[in-house]
């Protein structure tokens, strides 16, 4: 779920609003659970694309060793990082922009990671802005949350900050199709590298069900959200339906080099499976 184009602070308020109005209600989640099929992960709760086989392409694209440190940016309500804690026997640090969010997602701990809910704690931050020291983490995922930062170069430089040598950062994008990505110079200048590029073909079609459902079901969503949360989400549902049809959706694995070799290419260095006409690195800046 993702609001209009607004201030950090007021952006802050919507999720706010959002997050606290969806935890009275199971509405929200029966319609993205209709939306997805059998690949509505439901334990996670996602407010997002996530589904079964996204969580498998980050579990296979991170390559956490257990006791890692997982960061999950923009972590909503926890679910993602949670589950990829559990399965990867990592730790984990999630941070999002609105402070309801994550006061759930702490309150989610003991049911994904029993007696070791330790191992995960949660922070109310900004992309530009997380708090996080340097080298911090050797992971991080980033599942449709990249669009909320202000500044998504700072945001990615911030990102590539935290990450240590050899760590991987896992981010969804969606690019209009038949455009070249634009991000190329922004991951030279964040010291990061293009691991792989993951096709996933059926989100654009996952988020046009999912939006029809919301209008369809917009008295519901009035009466069981509030009627600013419901407005905005039929907004943005009215918003970005038009624009589903051009969509094209990955998943893209990004990595720091490894002390000593910062200067070589990400052509030299790594392999790309599901490639896609212009991935080449081109010289510019992400979407």
């Amino acid at each position: 779920m993702n609001p209009t184009t607004v201030q950090p602070g007021q952006r802050a308020s919507q999720y706010d609003a959002f997050y606290a109005a969806r935890a009275g209600t199971g509405l929200v989640g029966h319609l993205y659970a209709t939306a997805m099929g059998e690949d509505y992960p439901a334990e996670v709760g996602a407010s997002s694309s996530c589904d079964w086989h996204l969580l498998g392409l980050l579990t296979a694209r991170l390559r956490l060793r257990p006791g890692r440190l997982l960061v999950d940016a923009g972590c909503g309500t926890g679910g993602i990082g949670l589950w990829l804690a559990r399965a990867l026997a990592v730790r984990l640090e999630g941070f999002d922009l609105s402070p309801v969010a994550t006061a759930q997602a702490a309150a989610r701990r003991t049911a994904f990671l029993g007696t070791h809910r330790d191992r995960a704690v949660f922070r109310t931050a900004g992309f530009e802005n997380t708090g996080l020291p340097t080298g911090h983490a050797q992971g991080i995922v980033c599942v449709d949350a990249l669009g909320r930062a202000t500044d998504r170069g700072a945001a990615l430089s911030e990102l590539a900050r935290i990450l240590a040598p050899g760590g991987r950062l896992a981010v969804t994008r969606a690019l209009r199709r038949g455009t070249n990505p634009q991000w190329h110079d922004q991951l030279a200048a964040a010291g990061l590298v293009q691991e792989h590029v993951d096709e996933r073909p059926g989100e654009p079609a996952m988020w046009e069900r999912l939006y029809r459902l919301w209008i369809e079901h917009a008295v519901q969503l009035r009466h069981e959200l509030g009627e600013i949360p419901a407005r905005h989400m039929l907004r943005e549902a009215k918003q970005t339906l038009p624009t589903l049809r051009g969509r094209r959706a990955i998943l893209l694995t990004l990595r720091r080099l490894p002390h000593g070799q910062a200067g070589m290419g990400s052509a030299d260095t790594m392999t790309r499976p599901n490639s896609h006409p212009g991935d080449r690195p081109t010289g510019r800046n992400p979407q």
